[in-house]
């Protein structure tokens, strides 16, 4: 191997002698217990000597990003469909194909295909991955969080004996502006990380907030993505006043708090100039 070789020629050599192990299979590292190293990383440019010795690791079957988001949300948005229109087997046949009194019912309804139709279009349009693929058991996994707690919203949404809001007309239409908002700002976000990797760049930039008002949460936030993603459920909560619906959101809070701070520790560790101001979610606490 040359010493001006990169990590990615070094996986397509392996691959070539080991057909099974593709590149996007393959963990390659200077040390069994280390981080993968990266594509672009050169050989003469990590801490080695003349030689050197990689560790491989089998990643198992891998699945494209793309190709995993579209199985996921897709789902929620068919199943969600299923409870809407009251299938036979939902909620008995004296229930079956009606419809319920309350125009909220309707209403979360569109919100919810808005959501998911909305992420299916970034997907396909929008998003910039990284990270090409992911392991194929971790699809099960996803899958089972996102379509299970679709049925369940969606269970008791549209159940024949639900009740609307307690402030009724002035509640939904708070969460449905409230929701609307969050939804603008989710995707201008999305936009704006995804013109960070123009032409198939792959190298990592400080995001900054541009014109849009709605990026302006950068001054803030690593992360402000999570932050409207989040504001997007409660609002949805707010809107419907189900207690499934709270539990999801609670959820989703504490899962891309997780995925937001080890965002911005990668930051604060590549960029020495990272505003100091941000924080990974919440503004000024979190």
């Amino acid at each position: 191997v040359e010493p001006n070789a990169t990590i990615r020629e070094i996986r397509l050599m392996f691959h070539k002698l080991y057909p099974r192990w593709y590149p996007a299979r393959q963990s390659i590292k200077l040390d069994p217990k280390g981080k993968s190293l990266r594509d672009e990383e050169v050989l003469q440019h990590l801490p080695v000597g003349t030689t050197a010795t990689l560790y491989f690791k089998d990643l198992g079957p891998q699945l494209g990003w793309t190709t995993v988001f579209l199985i996921e949300y897709t789902g929620p948005l068919f199943i969600y469909f299923l409870f809407y229109f009251r299938m036979p087997f939902v909620y008995g046949l004296d229930e079956r194909f009606t419809s319920s009194p309350h125009p909220v019912v309707n209403l979360a309804c569109i919100c919810h295909s808005f959501h998911y139709i909305k992420r299916l279009i970034e997907t396909v349009f929008v998003h910039r991955f990284s990270h090409g693929t992911m392991p194929l058991r971790n699809i099960v996994k996803n899958c089972l969080y996102y379509w299970g707690f679709a049925a369940w919203l969606a269970y008791y949404i549209n159940h024949p004996l639900y009740t609307p809001p307690s402030y009724g007309k002035k509640q939904i239409n708070f969460a449905v502006v409230m929701f609307l908002l969050c939804e603008a700002g989710n995707f201008s976000i999305h936009v704006a990380l995804s013109d960070l990797q123009r032409n198939g760049s792959k190298i990592r930039k400080i995001p900054y907030p541009t014109k849009n008002p709605f990026t302006w949460l950068f001054f803030f936030v690593s992360c402000p993505n999570y932050t409207y993603e989040v504001g997007t459920w409660i609002s949805f909560t707010i809107m419907t006043q189900c207690v499934p619906v709270g539990l999801f959101t609670l959820l989703c809070f504490i899962q891309m708090t997780v995925w937001a701070k080890d965002k911005h520790c990668t930051y604060l560790r590549e960029f020495k100039d990272y505003p100091s101001l941000r924080m990974p979610i919440i503004p000024f606490l979190l």
